[in-house]
């Protein structure tokens, strides 16, 4: 008898982009983004700015991943939106939906964490896209995370290190607002880097226990070399701009790349995953790649459509909790701190 497909309707609101997607077993049929332009010119998002913007692009978003798909709302198995982490006036916007939608259509809901759904992302089906096996770790790093996940099947999973106060992709934005970026900075640090020497100047970075990761000494470390240099030559960050961003980059990956070789080692695991906005940094593939054949690990990237925020991560997650009947009910409420040890997995 043939098993019955599911549709999973996703919804991501955790910062700045409002997300819909269509998920079918684990066929992306639809996955639209609407991004808010509006926080650049304040260097940053602004979280009521954001949560005004969910409201007004959510229902669009979310009407026009359903016709993209070729689905009837009918069709529509399950609603999973995004519970937390993030900012809660945004959370607060998705989770209103879903669970009015849930309500309208008389289906499930089902909560996810949205770090988890970034090592999910992984498993959405592609046409020739190897899958991580398990066990392997992922390597999570975006703007407001940093994390070395074990991962041991689709719903279970551990965080074995953290960053124990910035995450990495806030040291590449900081980094950037330093050199006179606009935001968001990471993208054009990347960008110059390519052209730059990895080795021209040297950062201090932080020698912090176990697996875990610390990004603050770094900044402070940047900060003041570069305001030492601009007293000697005011334009010391112009003529020295791709050869700073190289070097910047460099010592950001090589603090992620060791702990996660420690891990590995340490736990004799060849396959690596990684996932979250930064894994789009052509830098921290490209060093993965090379340490990966040094090391001889089977490495697997996210598609760039998968990297930052977005709804089908939400889905794939939705999906294997579906399975297991994992269900929110309407008391569910968002939450802007939401650990993975919190995850009922």
């Amino acid at each position: 008898m043939r098993q019955k497909e599911i549709i999973i309707l996703g919804i991501e609101s955790s910062c700045d982009d409002t997300s819909a997607a269509i998920l079918k077993n684990n066929t992306i049929l639809s996955n639209l983004i609407a991004r808010q332009d509006i926080h650049e010119s304040y260097g940053g998002v602004v979280p009521e700015l954001a949560s005004r913007a969910h409201q007004q692009n959510i229902i669009p978003v979310v009407d026009a991943a359903i016709k993209k798909a070729g689905v009837l709302k009918s069709e529509i198995d399950a609603i999973a939106f995004t519970r937390g982490p993030g900012l809660m006036g945004s959370l607060v916007v998705g989770t209103s939906f879903s669970k009015a939608f849930a309500m309208a259509m008389n289906i499930p809901m089902i909560d996810v964490n949205h770090m988890i759904g970034h090592v999910l992302a992984h498993f959405i089906d592609e046409d020739g896209k190897a899958q991580p096996k398990f066990p392997f770790l992922c390597l999570t790093v975006s703007g407001g995370h940093t994390q070395i996940v074990l991962v041991e099947d689709h719903l279970k999973m551990k965080v074995i290190g953290t960053t124990i106060d910035d995450a990495a992709g806030e040291a590449f934005d900081k980094a950037a607002k330093m050199l006179g970026f606009p935001y968001p900075g990471g993208p054009l640090i990347d960008k110059h880097a390519k052209k730059g020497n990895p080795n021209k100047f040297e950062f201090s970075k932080s020698s912090i226990l176990n697996y875990d990761y610390s990004f603050s000494g770094l900044k402070t470390s940047i900060l003041y070399f570069l305001q030492k240099q601009v007293k000697l030559n005011e334009n010391f960050i112009s003529e020295n701009l791709d050869d700073l961003c190289a070097s910047i980059q460099n010592a950001i990956i090589d603090s992620l790349l060791k702990k996660l070789q420690k891990a590995a080692n340490e736990l004799k695991i060849t396959e690596i995953a990684i996932a979250g906005g930064v894994s789009a940094n052509s830098g921290l593939r490209e060093a993965l790649t090379k340490l990966s054949s040094e090391k001889k690990w089977n490495v697997y990237f996210p598609k760039f459509e998968y990297c930052t925020d977005n709804a089908a991560m939400i889905a794939i997650t939705g999906k294997y909790m579906f399975e297991k009947g994992m269900f929110a009910d309407q008391s569910i409420a968002a939450t802007a701190r939401y650990s993975m040890a919190e995850f009922n997995i």
